[in-house]
């Protein structure tokens, strides 16, 4: 048996692009001499191999060519030159439920999802019982998909994707389904399959799962082969990519930013990120935070913070008035809204003295990162008191986000770093 169970060996994907549909029309009909499309490389000479066993990543920008690559690895498309060659029998969570009918019943669409993936109805009627606990869907499954929730829907695709144990596991995204309760089901199947050694080849923008279960990560860019190494080169690598990218993007909506203090181009740390396009920012002028960036441990620009690693929020503001208690802020909430943890200048106190119109200043908040892997937004803020009362002079409210790479989940928002003895 071979030891390769994936070979993908200089593979391209060509796209053609029409300007108007009825250049395409026109070329299917053979009324057209003239070229009328532009070739878009989806994929350029990419090669790699996955061995038996070994839990291979895939990272990259959108765009980069990652599911396009797993999805002519499992079939879905052809390629246009180059090939692969696959060593054993895959199970692919791609687009979930993509060959369910939505008439039949979930046990119906078991047997034929089981069947179109390979197996015969003898096998898929020894993993039934495992198939049908896993999704726990109850009486519903002999009911037609088209009634069932979102969510049940997901859940009876990933059961009979997972339970049918492949030979070679191929992952999309697709980890994160269901409630919390689910998704740790699914976690806690995806590491039996390494137990177990299979081949597992991952995509997933969750940089944490890619540190934890990966033995090998292939960066992709603009649909070339970037690099591949071990999980902590090629993350550190896609954070530096990262930060390319955002640059060229920023420069693109420039226009639409209220960041344009007499600022030059070259001082814009801020140009490191994208920013958020739904952003809130009021308050009433008397100072500004005209740039901010996050650096991680090593100084390096980025908003791709490692878990339990130290980095630093850097704030630059500019005052037009004359300001007696200026007080400088930050702010994490998740995703749903809900603020995590921040401070301020007075709860640290680090008091900053009155500050006369045109001053500017920096002011740097240092600690470690113990919020649980995830995506976060963060928040800025300048205020401070006028005359006794409380003023708000600028604010920015989730400005950008904030992903936390982790190798290691608690229970909760935080780790708390417990150190652990058993005696016997």
């Amino acid at each position: 048996m071979s030891e390769v169970a994936i070979a993908v060996n200089h593979l391209n994907k060509i796209y053609r692009l029409y300007d108007k549909p009825i250049d395409r029309l026109k070329e299917s009909l053979g009324l057209s001499r003239k070229k009328r499309y532009k070739e878009h490389y989806a994929l350029r000479d990419v090669s790699f191999t996955v061995s038996r066993g070994e839990t291979v990543g895939i990272i990259g920008t959108n765009g980069s060519g990652k599911s396009t690559i797993l999805k002519i690895i499992t079939g879905v498309l052809n390629p246009s030159g180059g090939e692969v060659q696959v060593n054993g029998r895959i199970s692919a969570l791609l687009e979930l439920g993509a060959g369910f009918n939505m008439e039949y019943s979930g046990i119906e669409n078991i047997y034929l999802n089981g069947t179109m993936i390979g197996f015969s109805r003898e096998e898929i009627d020894r993993k039934m019982n495992d198939i049908l606990k896993f999704a726990d869907i109850g009486d519903f499954v002999y009911q037609p998909v088209k009634t069932y929730s979102s969510g049940m829907f997901v859940r009876l695709a990933f059961a009979v994707a997972i339970n049918i144990e492949p030979e070679i596991l191929i992952v999309d995204e697709a980890l994160s389904v269901g409630d919390v309760f689910f998704q740790a089901k699914c976690y806690r199947k995806f590491e039996d399959f390494k137990k177990q050694g299979k081949t597992i080849l991952f995509v997933s923008h969750d940089l944490g799962s890619i540190s934890k279960y990966c033995d090998r990560v292939v960066l992709l860019n603009q649909g070339e082969k970037m690099a591949e190494g071990n999980p902590k080169e090629m993350v550190d690598l896609y954070k530096r990519l990262l930060v390319g990218q955002a640059e060229e993007h920023e420069e693109e909506i420039s226009e639409k930013e209220e960041f344009r203090e007499e600022l030059s181009e070259n001082e814009k740390w801020r140009k490191t990120y994208p920013l958020n396009p739904e952003k809130l920012e009021y308050g009433g002028g008397e100072a500004k935070i005209v740039d901010f960036t996050i650096l991680d441990d090593r100084g390096m620009p980025t908003n791709t913070i490692t878990k339990s690693s130290s980095f630093t929020i850097k704030m630059k503001v500019k005052f037009f008035s004359q300001v007696t208690e200026p007080i400088l802020a930050y702010t994490f909430k998740n995703i749903q809204g809900t603020e995590i943890t921040g401070t301020n200048t007075m709860y640290e106190k680090a008091d900053i003295p009155p500050q006369d119109q045109g001053n500017q200043l920096v002011v740097s908040f240092s600690q470690e990162m113990n919020l649980q892997g995830g995506e976060y937004l963060l928040s800025l803020g300048c205020t401070g008191y006028q005359n006794g009362e409380f003023c708000v002079f600028h604010r920015l409210y989730d400005i950008c986000n904030i992903t936390v790479i982790s190798s290691k989940n608690t229970v909760g928002f935080y780790d708390m770093n417990s150190k652990v003895e058993v005696e016997y």
